[in-house]
């Protein structure tokens, strides 16, 4: 496999780990699909893990900002759950810290208690998978707040729900871009073909 494998490449290794999966599924706001995805699966795995957090950090390297500015750079992550990304992609670029946010009691992103942004702070924000971009929004209006310069966004995949946030002005960088279908119950031609679902976490 190439340094930075092709989307074909990431796609089989996604199927291999069973990180993804084809059938019919059932997601929590009621919205059925014909795709899963649940990056952990393939970063519970070292040498997969390891493929495509190298993947991704070689990508982010081809924009010269972060080119310029590694290893004096922050990975930031939204939620705990991008962690293994996070990490993966922070000792590739032996990048100089790694912290993330949380959601307070009224639902806001902040950081980690102790952990400060610091002004000029040159950040990456890094995620396993942009959906929706409402916490990645969130987290960069965060450091940015605070006085910090986000560099580029990086995520594994791209599988962009409607109504997805867009970055126009920051450098997106993924090894992947994923486009299920998405249906209500209603119209889900999978549920009137008889096809069992699977009911599913994002």
């Amino acid at each position: 496999m190439d340094l930075i494998p092709n989307e074909s490449d990431v796609r089989e290794l996604l199927e291999n780990t069973g990180a993804l999966r084809q059938g019919h599924f059932t997601h929590p706001g009621g919205t059925h699909s014909d795709l899963y995805l649940q990056i952990p699966l393939a970063m519970r795995h070292y040498s997969e893990s390891k493929v495509l957090s190298v993947a991704l950090s070689r990508k982010l390297r081809q924009a010269d900002a972060v080119r310029r500015a590694v290893p004096n750079v922050s990975v930031v992550v939204p939620a705990t759950g991008g962690l293994p990304v996070a990490f993966g992609v922070a000792e590739a670029l032996r990048a100089s810290q790694t912290y993330w946010a949380e959601k307070n009691d009224g639902g806001d992103l902040e950081l980690r208690q102790f952990v400060e942004v610091h002004p000029g702070e040159r950040v990456i924000l890094v995620d396993d998978i942009l959906r929706t971009g409402r916490k990645l929004t969130q987290l960069r209006k965060l450091v940015e707040d605070a006085g910090a310069k986000v560099l580029a966004l990086a995520v594994l995949v791209h599988q962009p729900f409607e109504n997805c946030a867009r970055f126009d002005d920051l450098p997106l960088f993924k090894l992947l871009t994923l486009e299920p279908h998405y249906w209500h119950e209603k119209q889900c031609p999978l549920c009137a073909k008889g096809t069992p679902a699977v009911d599913v976490r994002l």
